[in-house]
């Protein structure tokens, strides 16, 4: 596995990887229209490009060099400033976005690797914690973020196109 950050190049495949990943563990909670809506709202090359071009997200992407020549198959996105900031009484918070990974490369390692890399991160550029959002019935990732020490700190939701799923606010205290 190669862990790198992302380039501009790499837009129109983190964009599908996104999209996959999403539609893998949530596409059956939505209509189609709701699910089309988002994903090209979220899920789209400019969207991503945006992203990668900006300041506020910082990407950290996994290739299996031995699929197609370098396949994206994980990534881990921050974001900084948190759009949760009002949830915290941390004074320089930051944000996990998105940790995913294809379905087949999940319970390798590379999950974990993408956090460890994630919280080295957030130290390193002196935050004092990491807010991250977790669907409300998704208790595999609740039980990852746990062993983190993440904690659950406040009730929200996730909006997909028209449809708003309850989600989980989990902040880790660095």
């Amino acid at each position: 596995m190669i862990y790198r950050p992302a380039t501009l190049a790499d837009a129109p495949a983190l964009a599908r990887l996104g999209a996959e990943t999403f539609i893998a563990s949530f596409g059956h909670l939505y209509t189609p229209k709701d699910l089309a809506d988002f994903l090209a709202e979220v899920h789209n090359p400019e969207a991503v490009a945006a992203e990668i071009a900006g300041d506020e997200c910082t990407h950290r992407l996994v290739e299996d060099a031995n699929v197609n020549g370098g396949q994206l198959v994980a990534f881990c996105k921050l974001r900084y400033p948190t759009k949760f900031g009002d949830y915290t009484e941390a004074t320089n918070p930051i944000e996990l976005g998105q940790l995913y990974a294809l379905p087949d490369y999940t319970g390798h390692g590379i999950g974990a690797a993408l956090m460890d890399w994630a919280l080295g991160h957030a130290r390193a550029r002196g935050h004092d914690a990491i807010l991250l959002s977790v669907y409300a019935e998704n208790f595999g990732a609740q039980r990852f973020y746990q062993r983190y020490g993440f904690a659950h700190v406040a009730d929200i939701t996730f909006k997909v196109g028209d449809h708003y799923d309850p989600e989980y606010l989990y902040e880790l205290k660095l």
